[in-house]
């Protein structure tokens, strides 16, 4: 199976690719290596991917392709990735992430998490995979005061240009999916932690 991950060197997408390789899928890797957090610590990740690759050779020719590229740039992903490739599943996990640093640069937010997620959604409407799934986040509940918090919880009420931007992607992708077709599953992540994690989150 070929699948696309984008935030490939980013903590998640780093351990998804992983995951995806030793399961013997073609993976297509993708990033923009943003300095959010040190990109020495992402393209680490990437030699770390790259060992994976060669142990793969062995079972299949060429297991894991990547890309640096951003996703504003819709032509390159469109020609580059999709139509190139024809991924059967998309990961979208890029984004911009961390909600104090909304408070200081809110357009990496607009840029990345809304017009980067309209192309890869543009893009799976041109040349549809058999899933998309995406990264959302458990900031989407906001003021929500009821716990345990539940998928069916109201979600209207963020408190970050970051949990908007993740409520936006959900009902963009809930749209596209109604008039295209295109099977979608967000994923509301909590903190996550592990080995090869952020450096902010420590």
């Amino acid at each position: 199976m070929t699948v696309l991950v984008t935030g490939a060197s980013g903590f998640i997408g780093y351990h998804v690719c992983k995951a995806l390789l030793q399961s013997n899928h073609f993976v297509i890797g993708l990033d923009n290596f943003n300095d959010y957090y040190d990109p020495k610590l992402k393209r680490a990740r990437v030699r770390e991917l790259e060992k994976v690759d060669d142990e793969m050779l062995d079972t299949q020719e060429a297991p894991m392709i990547f890309a640096e590229a951003s996703l504003t740039d819709k032509n390159y992903l469109q020609k580059e990735l999709f139509e190139a490739y024809e991924p059967d599943i998309v990961i979208h996990l890029a984004a911009q992430a961390g909600v104090r640093y909304s408070l200081e640069n809110s357009q990496a937010y607009l840029d990345s998490n809304l017009q980067g997620f309209l192309n890869i959604l543009d893009c799976c409407r041109e040349v549809p995979p058999q899933h998309l799934i995406f990264a959302s986040s458990s900031s989407v509940y906001g003021l929500n005061q009821s716990m345990p918090f539940r998928t069916s919880d109201h979600t209207d009420h963020p408190v970050s240009l970051y949990a908007a931007s993740k409520k936006a992607n959900e009902m963009m992708a809930h749209t596209y999916a109604h008039l295209f077709g295109i099977p979608c599953t967000g994923l509301r992540f909590f903190t996550v932690y592990g080995p090869w994690g952020r450096p902010d989150m420590a």
